[in-house]
């Protein structure tokens, strides 16, 4: 199957040109007149998924492996990553922020989390929660499965938020809500927040972005290669 095939089919899902000027999503490693096997899926392109890769596969990730200009290609990430992928022919393609805005943000929002999507408005999905502060924190941490949360609590009761997966507090002045939730949230976000009565659900990058394959597996159930979803690692380890 051609690379051109698979990635037309992503772009009248999630238009490459939606992606945000510093993001490097597309076509990474390869070019899209070359053909593949196999179909390879994941959050990120590390070393253990690319080990266990056949030759001449495409590996379809949701993070850029590449994001800044590369000055050599030596032992150390991503170049060791890179080195591995030419030697094995494997091609590397990225759909990043324009998944996120197309795609991510509802799937999780409505099919994982499970809440009725008020709005969409670029990459803010608004939702109707009708939950007490304590049992939304509950809810989130039984249905992504993980064992703590950061938050900053500024109401006992959240009627509607407002979610971005990966890393969205930077989006606070945006929401309609008095409620955000996301993931990398930082000391001065947390004081915005709670300076402005907003509360603030820190439900980490990776577990709010961990459906990626998922969500883009459910597109791809009919081409004619097979589609392998790899396991996504959390390099982050809590205690």
């Amino acid at each position: 199957m051609k690379i051109k095939e698979i990635y037309e089919l992503i772009d009248n899902l999630a238009p490459f040109y939606s992606k945000e000027e510093w993001d490097n999503s597309g076509l990474l490693i390869g070019d899209i007149k070359d053909r593949v096997e196999k179909i390879y899926i994941g959050l990120d392109a590390t070393l253990e998924v690319v080990k266990s890769m056949d030759n001449n596969s495409l590996l379809i990730t949701h993070h850029p492996l590449i994001f800044k200009g590369l000055k050599r290609l030596d032992n150390l990430y991503p170049s060791n990553i890179i080195n591995l992928m030419i030697k094995k022919d494997i091609k590397l393609l990225s759909a990043h922020t324009n998944f996120d805005k197309a795609i991510l943000n509802e799937f999780v929002a409505r099919e994982i989390l499970g809440f009725k999507i008020l709005k969409k408005d670029d990459y803010l999905i608004k939702l109707e929660i009708n939950l007490e502060f304590d049992k939304l924190i509950k809810h989130l941490k039984d249905v992504l499965q993980i064992s703590t949360i950061r938050f900053v609590k500024r109401a006992d009761f959240i009627d509607q938020a407002e979610i971005c997966v990966g890393s969205g507090f930077e989006f606070i002045k945006n929401i309609s809500t008095n409620c955000l939730i996301s993931g990398d949230l930082k000391y001065h976000s947390a004081l915005e927040g709670y300076e402005n009565n907003i509360s603030l659900i820190d439900i980490n990058h990776f577990d709010s972005e961990k459906f990626f394959s998922q969500a883009l597996s459910k597109f791809l159930k009919n081409i004619s290669i097979p589609v392998i979803i790899t396991n996504p690692i959390n390099p982050i380890t809590t205690n």
